[in-house]
């Protein structure tokens, strides 16, 4: 399924002292099947503009269209737009709020109609999608798991609805690295195995360089950059005047070049750093040896 957004400005309280223009005229489309990068300083619009994506706010203007229905028409049905479209916010462990995991989890589905062994399956299902067993979670309290659980929790709720494209809002914020890291493969897991369309919030620019494929740059409401991830990093000069970093092992490697010409730019992760650096370093030997 696609997104596309089209002239779309959103205004906080309009016409009042405490009027806030939240996004400016913003245009972009995503695709089926692509892994998307949301960056920005905080302020910046994000949050505003992803809850366009089903419905949850509406535009000042523009338009809004998911899998070919505008949002604004009165025939479009919003409900089914959000359980094609599952936004989970930051800290989502925050909206847990049944007494097991199983009864959080079957709280969506079960509001569509699904009961008995339907119901079961689809909380296994999604259960499974984000790593937990479900013998040994479905009768606990989700309030008895540790953070990166909760959070795997409130996401397979979003799951059981079965979306064809899923948003997450800061989905790391909070957790230890270890939570951090565990979050971070299921939903790379979520794109591979199972070809859903992500679009990933994030202040980290380690994560999105390690998951995304292309990145949007938001600044004071409007788009300002786009591209793939290498296209959008390598404008370092141009992130920093936005008051966003790069990956540290970017930078290592722009530093690394000042001493070796030969050296790539377009680094985006550790493991290429290594590979990157041990042929600088067999490139040197093999001169000294001539």
């Amino acid at each position: 399924m696609s997104i596309r957004i089209e002239n779309l400005t959103h205004i906080y309280m309009p016409n009042t002292p405490m009027e806030s223009l939240a996004l400016d005229n913003v245009s972009l489309e995503i695709e089926d099947g692509e892994f998307v990068g949301l960056i920005g300083q905080t302020g910046s619009g994000k949050s505003t503009l992803i809850q366009h994506f089903n419905g949850l706010l509406k535009p000042t203007s523009g338009k809004v269209i998911v899998d070919g229905l505008d949002l604004a028409d009165r025939g479009t049905n919003l409900k089914e737009i959000r359980r094609r479209v599952g936004l989970v916010f930051q800290y989502p462990e925050h909206q847990l709020f049944e007494e097991t995991v199983f009864a959080d989890i079957a709280f969506g589905p079960r509001n569509m109609g699904l009961e008995g062994e339907a119901l079961e399956e689809r909380v296994r299902e999604a259960m499974e999608m984000v790593g937990l067993d479900y013998a040994t979670l479905k009768d606990r309290s989700p309030f008895d798991l540790s953070g990166g659980q909760m959070r795997r929790v409130a996401m397979a709720g979003v799951l059981a609805m079965k979306p064809k494209t899923l948003v997450l809002d800061e989905p790391t914020a909070g957790l230890d690295p270890r939570g951090r890291d565990e979050i971070l493969q299921q939903i790379k897991e979520l794109h591979q195995r199972f070809g859903m369309t992500v679009v990933l919030v994030s202040h980290s620019m380690e994560d999105v360089a390690r998951l995304v494929d292309r990145l949007l740059v938001m600044h004071r409401g409007k788009l300002v950059l786009t591209g793939t991830t290498r296209e959008v990093f390598a404008r370092a000069e141009y992130l920093r005047q936005l008051g966003l970093g790069i990956p540290q092992v970017t930078e290592l490697a722009r530093r690394l070049r000042e001493h070796c010409a030969d050296m790539r730019v377009d680094i985006l992760t550790v493991e290429e750093a290594h590979e990157a650096i041990r042929a600088f370093l067999r490139q040197k030997r093999g001169k000294v040896h001539a």
